[in-house]
């Protein structure tokens, strides 16, 4: 069940990724189908006992009834499949955007080794991030409670009310017959922009009212998927979360990026207020062809330097340093606020005094199930790292990577996860490294655009793969799932979800002429493949051009490194504050990584999509104040059953609907555009004029 469910998730996903209309399954929709379908094979599967021929190995097809750790290794197992794959953007971005080939073994060594470095340090911090009592992991609260609660649990229905179980389905229900409205009927209340139904000729309105090209007052999208795009479910955030990303998002959006756009920073109103797009100076959309040297595949300067350098939207700059300042922040705010008792368990980790740090759930592993030994890990470090020097070194150097670029990856990836892992297993964000993964290859191999994106993802996702064993390791725990079981799916699972990703997209963009050009697709053609315009941007300004050129000395955004330096002193400030006043207990929740990380992904995310994630955090927060015994029942259960209707149905409304275009609406609520033409435009006299902008003299 586990490997047909990755295999699954895996494609649909992919095959998604590449639409215009994206849609992402998660496993807690596999985690509700796996439940009947196991216990439907506990029923009809032969009891018989298999012999392996030669060994004194023996195993039941059907060894009992479906249990719920049963149900959470499968839904683990078949999650994997669900993640994504990071490396498939730079396979996209070189057949797509950049028009050329690579070979089929170098890429596909490359997805195998990303997505599995990680593993061999995750080992490494399992006592700091799984058995420290102190690192809750709070998503995976609602899968814990979906498991145990709502769908594995007898329950006795309370008079007059419903039980766990009975109020999923009802949920479930009501979310999967709603989400008809927002995906078919009427799309357009996924983003309301308000300001511009009032203001339908003013530029400055429609830039301050847009929730997706502007800075959302008054926008808002009735619709799941909006609330939960990019930061999660807000559910699943703890209070304190919630008030730190409101400032950040408040700071950051109404009155940082406002000011600057309006002083013209970085000639700012010649661009867009909002987008990811890179601009020429004149305001037009910038050519990258004039400045590739096809042969070598890198920089020539000559020609940049007569052509034009790279602008961005003050947005799209901005980003740049709220990621800079935020990873600062994350080491700073790590040390001052955790450093003690992380260095209490450094010096606990190979004493006995161990055990007295662990909590109940830990003291019971450890009394019932074998640990999986450390030299697992490090053969996984050994043997991935071995490979992922042949991809690069390989195939006639086609990744542009040295084989130092890959050690200098993994040194960085290995010095963050802990401080990162922290605020992740705490907060339920986890801020990148995508940033200054970028920054430092950058300077190092200038003009290298497949250097540069293969140096961040072995630097960036080596990290995020290992904390995301580590958080599904957390969820183990409090399912009590025999840890060497546990490490068994989740390595299964990576691999046969890699494989399956890399096959559909290489699938995909060999057999679809035209994917990821929207100018010369068909009208109507949904292979636009939204999602790698960033991927492909940051290819630009950190490969090709180099952050010498944009962020260095001298460049339009050098000003952007003093987030570095921000980042580092805003959280000095509050622990100072909170030594100086210990009885003010709101003091040390300021949490800085987060403040600056709230709008760290804007672009791509949108602010009507952080507006829709508070409204509705702000909601679970009241309600969690005025009925917490409610909440405790009932929230986590809420969060699992919204994703799971929506997620049903968007599949089926694709292979129903959508595949074969036979249906479509035509009135001013058909259309998913928040109805600001007017955000786009530039607000400089003499800026290039976008279709459908005043023109300016």
């Amino acid at each position: 069940m586990g490997c047909f469910f990755c295999v699954l998730l895996a494609f649909v996903n992919q095959f998604f990724g590449y639409r215009t209309n994206q849609l992402t399954i998660s496993s807690v929709c596999i985690q509700i189908v796996a439940l009947p379908i196991g216990r439907w094979l506990a029923r009809v599967l032969p009891k018989k006992t298999i012999k392996v021929p030669l060994t004194n190995w023996s195993f039941s097809l059907n060894p009992g009834p479906f249990t719920i750790k049963e149900h959470a290794l499968t839904t683990i197992f078949a999650g994997s499949g669900a993640g994504g794959v990071y490396a498939i953007n730079i396979l996209t971005i070189v057949k797509a955007f950049y028009h050329r080939s690579i070979n089929f073994f170098a890429a596909f060594f490359l997805t195998q080794t990303t997505q599995l470095l990680g593993y061999g340090w995750a080992g490494i911090f399992r006592n700091f991030l799984v058995e420290s009592p102190f690192m809750w992991w709070p998503g995976s609260l609602i899968q814990v409670s979906l498991f145990s609660r709502a769908l594995n649990e007898t329950e006795k229905r309370s008079k007059g009310g419903v039980t766990r179980f009975q109020f999923f389905l009802i949920v479930l229900v009501c979310s999967f017959s709603y989400y008809l409205v927002p995906s078919l009927f009427f799309p357009a209340i996924s983003s309301l922009s308000f300001v511009c139904l009032i203001w339908k000729k003013s530029i400055v309105a429609q830039q301050i009212g847009s929730g997706s090209k502007g800075m959302g007052l008054a926008s808002i999208g009735i619709d799941w998927t909006v609330v939960t795009s990019w930061l999660g479910s807000p559910i699943a955030a703890p209070p304190f979360v919630l008030f730190n990303i409101l400032a950040g998002f408040i700071i950051m959006v109404y009155i940082v990026m406002p000011v600057a756009y309006w002083i013209n920073l970085y000639d700012a109103r010649t661009y867009q207020f909002f987008s990811s797009t890179l601009f020429e100076k004149s305001g037009k959309k910038y050519d990258l062809n004039r400045i590739l040297d096809e042969k070598t595949f890198s920089l020539n300067v000559a020609e940049y330097e007569s052509y034009s350098k790279i602008y961005m939207s003050i947005f799209f700059a901005s980003s740049y340093g709220l990621g800079f300042a935020t990873l600062t922040a994350t080491l700073t705010h790590v040390l001052l606020f955790q450093g003690t008792y992380m260095w209490k368990l450094w010096r606990e980790a190979a004493s006995k005094a161990k055990e007295k740090a662990l909590d109940v759930h830990g003291r019971m592993m450890k009394a019932n199930y074998r640990e999986v030994p450390q030299w697992w890990f490090y053969l996984i470090l050994v043997v991935v790292t071995a490979l992922s020097i042949f991809a690069c070194e390989g195939f006639g150097g086609q990744l542009q990577l040295p084989y130092w670029g890959i050690f200098l990856a993994m040194g960085m990836a290995f010095f963050f996860t802990l401080p990162i892992g922290i605020i992740s297993a705490t907060t339920n964000q986890q801020p990148g490294l995508n940033i200054i993964t970028e920054m430092v290859i950058g300077y190092m191999l200038p003009g290298k655009p497949l250097a540069n994106v293969a140096f961040k993802t072995y630097g960036y996702i080596s990290m995020s793969q290992a904390l995301g064993f580590l958080s599904d390791f957390k969820l183990g725990q409090f399912m009590k799932i025999p840890p060497r079981s546990m490490f068994a799916a989740q390595l299964a699972g990576t691999l046969i979800a890699n494989v399956t990703y890399f096959g559909t997209a290489w699938w995909l963009l060999e057999s679809i002429p035209n994917i990821c050009e929207p100018d010369k697709l068909p009208e109507g053609s949904p292979w636009t493949c939204p999602g790698d315009d960033v991927f492909y941007s940051a290819s630009i300004i950190w490969g090709v051009v180099g952050p010498k050129r944009m962020f260095g000395p001298g460049s339009i955004y050098s000003t952007l490194n003093y987030y570095f330096l921000l980042g580092f002193v805003l959280p000095v400030i509050v622990w100072i504050f909170s030594r100086q006043f210990p009885d003010k207990k709101w003091i040390p929740l300021i949490n800085f990584p987060v403040i600056l990380g709230a709008t760290g992904n804007m672009p791509p995310a949108k602010a009507v999509n952080l507006n829709s994630w508070l409204i509705v955090a702000f909601a679970n927060y009241w309600v969690f104040k005025r009925n917490r015994q409610w909440w405790g029942r009932y929230a986590y259960v809420l969060s699992a059953a919204m994703d799971a209707g929506t997620g049903f149905l968007g599949v089926i409304i694709f292979f129903s609907i959508s595949n074969y275009d036979i249906y479509s609406i035509n009135w001013w609520g058909g259309n998913a555009d928040d109805y600001c033409p007017l955000a786009v435009c530039p607000t400089t006299a003499g800026a290039y004029a976008h279709e459908g902008c005043p023109a300016w003299n």
